[in-house]
Order: structure tokens, then C-alpha cells, then sequence
């Protein structure tokens, strides 16, 4: 059973990752890992925060000599910014302050670093609440998308061994704030865009994305911050993950739990799904066909965005987040102390204006996660070795059907 687990928060030390269940003799590409999260990193409207960090994944357990070794992975990523926190954030407890739910007394940023003034949107005031926290630096801290940083480590080991079996996960922009692409991007689009660093919101239509920067810079201009949706798709992956038996078997809604676990994301589509909806099943529905050269079916299209009753039907998987604006603003809205409890304007801290690209690095994460995790649930094996052979029998009995 392939699992993974972050530790870290925003200003600490370090993020951690820690993977489990990938086979023995994977390939880790080292560079590959290290691109993912310098992809992580980029897009147009992205703050200061970026100029600090330059992640860097420093593996301390699971691969030896280039291969996993079937132990399971332990990565971590140092923090830079925790320089300008240690002492407001300390670990030990000399100076320790019941008053102040754990902020240092005896040192005077500590006090000017509480965030008491929860911003709409954010998880402060419910994490406060959850936690009996009257001061929220706690919660943020946690529930920061920097978090993210750790699971494109451990997406990119998912992806890494995907790739083993010739699949890949990647993403793309499809909307800015009011800027959309209204046109569908094929695989050979949105692997070329991937591959261009310098994009500066990774959206394969260069019109569409003047305007969607044209969105970014209003925001910058007005103090406010923009959402808009990603599109994770995953190609050559085969029919037959997932099952439709049990619910929680279903692989499109493990899929959407985890993508929906993404910072700023509110909603969650699967290939055409919200057109869908609003339309007839004649003209939803993908017909089905025989190539007799591939010895496959396929579809004419893909409105089911590659899953049909929880399980792959062997078009790519298109998976969409939607992220609303992110809760930080330079003109910040009314809030409410949480300790006065009078008006106050909401709490700003250095902040992004976009992440939607950062999204959907995030969601290849996921989406790679979760994949890489059916497909081991069905061709198993402790080496991957013995996970090819499985899969290749599989692929055999594909021809025959």
C-alpha cells in the first residue's frame, strides 16, 4: 500500500516527507525531484517568500546507488525563512508564556508576530477555535500552502515510478480570475508548455495567457489576489485501476479527496463534468470503439475525463481543481479580534497575489500519488521487477479480451 505523510510547518525548520510501499529498484531521478520543486515555485504573482527559498529535496532514507530500496523514503527540505523566525518560534521552552498560548514574552517580535486578527477564508479563526488558540500563528503556520513543497517530493516519486511503466502526470492553466482557454489542449501541448520554465502561468494558448497576466496585474494594482483553475491530465495510464465495487474503492474519488486537500481548492471536476451536467447523455457520453491494430477499445472523446464507474477506462485522466483566491490581502477585509473580539481589519502577511500554476504542480502530485498507488494495488510486487512482469501478464490479457 503506497502512503505518504508530511511534517513542517510554514517558518520551521524544515518540511518533511515520508513515502511508503514503492517497490525496490525504482530509478530516482535526482534532478527530476529537484525540478518538481523548483516548478512549485514559479508563475506570475507569486510573493517575496519565493525569492528566499530555493527547495532543494535532501533525501536521508529509502534510496541508495540511484534505486529505492522497498524501505520507505524520508526527504526534507530546509525552511531558509526559519532563520528570521527561530526565536519567535522556538522549539524549547525557557521564556514560555501561558498568557500568550506559547509565544516567547521575553521577546518582543514574539508578541508583534501573533496573528489575532483572523483573515476571511483563511484557516485561522476555525483552527483557533479547533485548537483553543487565542492567537492563530499556530494554525497558519500548518495550513500554509507551503506545505505543498513536501508533497510535490513525494509526487515526484510516485511520478518517477509511473514513468517506469511509460505514464506521465502534468498540468496546465485553463483560467485566471475572468481570462480563460475555451478550447481543449491536447497531451503534445501541454507536455511542450511543462517543459518551458520561462511561462509565466504555464497555459498553452499565448492570447489567453496575455490576458490572464493582464488579471494578475489588476490584482497587484488593487491590493486584492485572483483564483482560476488547473488541469492535471495523466497520460498512457492503463484501463482497469480503481474498482467500482466498493465506494471507497473508487478511484476518481480518491482521486478528488485528494486533490481537494490542496490549499485554496473548492471544487473538483473530472474531464468535462460541470458541462456535463447541464447537458443530455447523447452528448455526453463517450461512444466506444475497436482498434484492431492496438488490439484496444478506446473512445471517440473523453467527457469522462478517463474514469467510468470508478475505475480507468485507458483515455487519459483529466482531472480539474478549481482554487479560489487566496485569504491574504494587501487590503485586507473586516475580522473580528480574537481576543477583544472588536472590529478589526484582517491580518496581512508577505503573501501571493496567484498560485494557480503552484495548483497544479500540486495537483500532478496528488493525482500521481494516487495513481501510482492503484496501480500497485493491482500489479503489486515487493521489486519492481516483479511489478512489470505483473503488469506485462496484464497487458497480455488485455490483447487477448
Amino acid at each position: 500500500m503506497l502512503r505518504f505523510v508530511t511534517a513542517g510547518e510554514s517558518h520551521g525548520q524544515a518540511l518533511i516527507a515520508w513515502i511508503s510501499g514503492l517497490p525496490a529498484g525504482v530509478r530516482v531521478d535526482l534532478e527530476f525531484i529537484q525540478r518538481e520543486l523548483h516548478r512549485r515555485q514559479l508563475g506570475y504573482g507569486r510573493g517575496g517568500r519565493q525569492k528566499i527559498e530555493k527547495d532543494a529535496a535532501d533525501i536521508l532514507a529509502g534510496v541508495r546507488h540511484g534505486r529505492t530500496i522497498g524501505a520507505p523514503i524520508a526527504v526534507r527540505i530546509e525552511n531558509r525563512d526559519w532563520k528570521n523566525w527561530e526565536k519567535t518560534l522556538p522549539v524549547e521552552a525557557p521564556g514560555y508564556a501561558e498568557d500568550t498560548d506559547g509565544a516567547d514574552s521575553s521577546d518582543p517580535k514574539s508578541a508583534q508576530r501573533q496573528l489575532t486578527a483572523p483573515r476571511p477564508g483563511h484557516a485561522d479563526l476555525a483552527g483557533a477555535l479547533k485548537f483553543n488558540f487565542h492567537d492563530a500563528r499556530y494554525v497558519l503556520e500548518r495550513a500554509s500552502a507551503r506545505e505543498t513543497a513536501a508533497r510535490v517530493a513525494a509526487g515526484a516519486f510516485a511520478k518517477l515510478f509511473l514513468r517506469e511503466f511509460g505514464a506521465e502526470v502534468l498540468s496546465h492553466t485553463i483560467a485566471v480570475g475572468h481570462a480563460r482557454l475555451e478550447r481543449a489542449a491536447n497531451w503534445e501541448e501541454i507536455a511542450a508548455i511543462c517543459e518551458n520554465l520561462e511561462s509565466p502561468l504555464r497555459c498553452v494558448d499565448a492570447a489567453t495567457e496575455s490576458r490572464m497576466i493582464a488579471e494578475v496585474d489588476h490584482v497587484l494594482r488593487a491590493g486584492d489576489s485572483v483564483g482560476g483553475i488547473f488541469e492535471v491530465v495523466a497520460h498512457g495510464i492503463p484501463p482497469g485501476l480503481g474498482s467500482h465495487a466498493q465506494w471507497d474503492e473508487k478511484l476518481d474519488a480518491r482521486i478528488a479527496r485528494a486533490v481537494m486537500s490542496i490549499q485554496a481548492v473548492k471544487a473538483v471536476e473530472f474531464g468535462t463534468g460541470v458541462t456535463n451536467a447541464a447537458s443530455y447523455g447523447s452528448e455526453v457520453q463517450d461512444e466506444i470503439r475497436y482498434d484492431a491494430t492496438k488490439k484496444r477499445f478506446d473512445r471517440a472523446s473523453n467527457r469522462a475525463g478517463g474514469l467510468e464507474g470508478g475505475i480507468t477506462n485507458g483515455s487519459d485522466v483529466v482531472v480539474r481543481g478549481y482554487l479560489k483566491p487566496i485569504s491574504t490581502l494587501r487590503r485586507p477585509l473586516l475580522s473580528a479580534d480574537l481576543n477583544t473580539k472588536e472590529e478589526v481589519k484582517a491580518a496581512y502577511e508577505r503573501s501571493d497575489v496567484c498560485v494557480v500554476p503552484a495548483g497544479g504542480v500540486a495537483g500532478e502530485a496528488m493525482v500521481a500519488v494516487e495513481l501510482a498507488g492503484a496501480f500497485l494495488e493491482k500489479f503489486g510486487g515487493d521489486s519492481i521487477g516483479e511489478t512489470r512482469r505483473n503488469f506485462e501478464g496484464y497487458l497480455k490479457q488485455l490483447d487477448e479480451f
